[in-house]
């Protein structure tokens, strides 16, 4: 399966943006239309990571819930972690931009990731299907497991978010091996791009990732109420969680394709 599709992607920088440009393209949507002021309220997003700072001013009182997924052997649950932030400021990170694109979300942490940023695919899993047995409308996921172990669990997983109306938003993959569930049709993937600015997305037609959005050098929130310069696909997917969150709460009905179809439409020019 490797061998046929690329399971990762660099940013689209530069001359590599050439072939975002389509030539049969269906045409797009003018984007204050499709958007209008919608601002996420109404909407959950949850934030599968490290952990949120609820206190940091960049989430401003969003954060509505923490959870964690707590793995021993084969069985994983997802307990209140009322009592545990942020482990390493990545989740912070996420969670802020989701917050600046829309300001009205609430947002669920669910922890997933200790303190060296690492955690396992099976608590990940567990997460998502806390997520779609929850009803969470759009899940950030800017990690990603290379457990081909896994890669059942997670394709099935993807399905069943996408049919339950749930919308998977997944940083594709920064380095060359497999990784899920970005890998899968069913979820939003996104790479980053170096256009400083967050309302700027593109469309890219080719695998293996359908979105690219700003996450180079951007200024995120970290832990204990900081601020770091940081760079990778990770700091691109959430700004893609906060666009489909406003879309979400201006069309509550509309399905993950539906949200994908419209964030396609409203893509930014790459030329």
């Amino acid at each position: 399966m490797t061998d046929v599709l690329p399971a990762w992607s660099e940013a689209f920088t530069g001359p590599t943006r050439d072939h975002l440009v389509r030539a049969a393209a269906p045409g797009s949507l003018d984007r204050a239309e499709v958007f209008g002021d919608a601002d996420g309220r109404g909407v959950t997003v949850a934030v599968v990571d490290s952990g949120v700072d609820g206190a940091h001013p960049a989430v401003a009182g969003r954060l509505v819930r923490r959870l964690r997924v707590e793995v021993d052997g084969d069985d994983a649950v997802v307990l209140d972690d009322p009592g545990v932030e942020d482990l390493v400021g990545h989740g912070t990170a996420c969670a802020g931009i989701i917050a600046a694109v829309a300001p009205a979300v609430e947002i669920v942490s669910i922890r997933v990731l200790g303190a060296d940023n690492r955690g396992k695919g099976r608590a990940v899993a567990e997460a998502i299907d806390w997520a779609v047995v929850n009803g969470i409308a759009v899940v950030n996921l800017s990690l990603s497991s290379r457990s081909e172990a896994m890669f059942g669990s997670f394709h099935d997983l993807a399905d069943r978010a996408y049919f339950a109306n749930t919308l998977l938003v997944c940083a594709a993959n920064n380095v060359p091996g497999p990784s899920y569930p970005s890998l899968f049709a069913a979820v939003l993937s996104v790479a980053a791009h170096d256009v400083r600015d967050p309302d700027v997305w593109f469309y890219n037609p080719s695998p293996p990732v359908e979105f690219g959005a700003y996450g180079l050098d951007v200024d995120v929130a970290w832990r204990d109420g900081g601020r770091i310069r940081a760079t990778g696909n990770s700091f691109a997917a959430p700004h893609l969680a906060g666009q489909a969150a406003r879309l979400r709460s201006r069309y509550p009905g509309a399905t993950p394709f539906e949200i994908k179809a419209l964030l396609a439409a409203t893509a930014s020019d790459p030329r």
